[in-house]
């Protein structure tokens, strides 16, 4: 506590200097005013000492100063008078607007302009001279337009931190904005990342197990042969893949992004991938989305997602068909992708979850809807099956993503 009233060093050399050149004064015999008979030259030193008191509190208790300075004034009024006394209180008015409490800063400068306007209307009455009213102006100096000087410092200096606490908020929104689309391009990198190359390792990893665990000769040809292909293909999309992340980079332009018009060549590759599983892959076009003029970020996501889902197939799916089901109508593309859901046998590929996450992200991006989940097979799956039983089940996929560009989300 004692710390926080300590005087700073201004209130400390402004209290010194004053009570020093009120001294001076003094001793040279200057007074505000004459004589009294009442009172010895000496009795001026005390309101002037008090008033050097004052000062000392100025910044760190402005309301205790003002009222210590008051006292001293209206004190040195009944001595000879220093002037050193009125210009340190003019000092201490200031200092209790521009440190005091806000309700402070509001009410000194009306109470201040109303005395002075109260003294100068009652010494005029009083005096009944034009005299009277240098009076009012010496109180108005000493006392409203210190105050006002304070209330147009703390204002200044109110809205000096106003702009630079927007400065900062705008600093840390913009650090924000940017962590955030850093956030969000390492996400979108990682889904394609995921997307372009998770395919062709998952057929890598499968068919490299098959050609370990079968002591055949034609299949492990025949397994080496689809590990090769899958090995191109891979290295074909990361060169794409590090083709888009180049910035000003000397190779030539990479190559445009994959559309539903290859939609076949992907089916048909993962028929070849899917041989060891029992798997057989195809594509129903029943809205000509093929076809369609869609937007590219909807293309591309759908793409994607059969991608993801041909891919989950791959690793997980029972023996049977896998059918990918595009269909386009009423603004809205709906991509579906179902395969038997159960054990599988031979090799299989892990999986880490992170597929699934990454279709819904996409599906999120453009406002549109995602479902993934084991069901029963109903009547158009069991005709995929030639015939099953209505106890199978099934995993089915479920985009619906709108192809307006209005909506998709940056």
């Amino acid at each position: 506590m004692l710390t926080s009233i300590r005087p700073d060093r201004d209130a400390v050399a402004l209290a010194v200097s004053g009570l020093l050149g009120g001294l001076l004064l003094w001793l040279l015999g200057l007074h505000t005013q004459g004589g009294h008979s009442l009172t010895a030259p000496w009795v001026t030193l005390v309101p002037l000492t008090a008033m050097a008191a004052a000062e000392l509190l100025r910044r760190t208790a402005p309301r205790t100063a003002l009222t210590v300075g008051t006292l001293a004034l209206v004190a040195d009024q009944f001595t000879w008078g220093n002037l050193a006394t009125i210009l340190m209180f003019t000092d201490v008015m200031y200092a209790a607007v521009l440190y005091g409490t806000p309700a402070a800063a509001r009410r000194l400068p009306v109470a201040t302009l109303l005395i002075t306007v109260a003294s100068t209307i009652g010494f005029l009455a009083w005096f009944r001279k034009p005299e009277a009213l240098l009076i009012g102006l010496v109180i108005g100096l000493v006392s409203f337009i210190p105050a006002l000087t304070g209330v147009s410092v703390r204002t200044h200096r109110t809205a000096a931190d106003a702009a630079r606490l927007a400065a900062a908020q705008t600093a840390r929104l913009a650090e924000m904005d940017r962590t955030q689309a850093v956030i969000a391009e390492r996400a979108r990198m990682a889904r394609e990342l995921h997307d372009m190359v998770a395919n062709h390792l998952s057929a890598v990893a499968i068919h490299s197990t098959a050609a370990l665990s079968i002591d055949d000769p034609e299949t492990s040809r025949s397994a080496l042969k689809v590990i090769r292909e899958n090995s191109v293909e891979g290295l074909s999309e990361m060169r794409r893949l590090i083709g888009l992340l180049r910035e000003g980079g000397e190779d030539d332009a990479p190559a445009a992004a994959p559309t539903l018009a290859s939609l076949d060549v992907l089916v048909e590759q993962t028929n070849v991938n899917g041989v060891s599983g029992g798997l057989v892959c195809t594509l129903e076009d029943a809205g000509k989305a093929v076809s369609s003029e869609l937007p590219t970020p909807v293309e591309l996501a759908a793409y994607r997602i059969v991608q993801e889902s041909l891919t989950n197939a791959l690793k997980h799916a029972a023996p049977g068909p896998v059918v990918v089901r595009l269909a386009h109508g009423d603004g809205v593309l709906t991509i579906e992708v179902t395969s038997v859901f159960g054990s599988r046998p031979g090799p299989t590929a892990p999986g880490s979850g992170a597929g699934l996450v990454g279709m819904r992200e996409r599906v999120t991006l453009l406002g549109g809807t995602f479902d993934a989940g084991a069901e029963p097979a109903d009547d158009r799956d069991r005709d995929d099956r030639d015939g099953a039983g209505a106890g199978t089940k099934i995993w089915r996929v479920r985009a619906q993503l709108p192809v307006t560009e209005g909506t998709v989300r940056e």
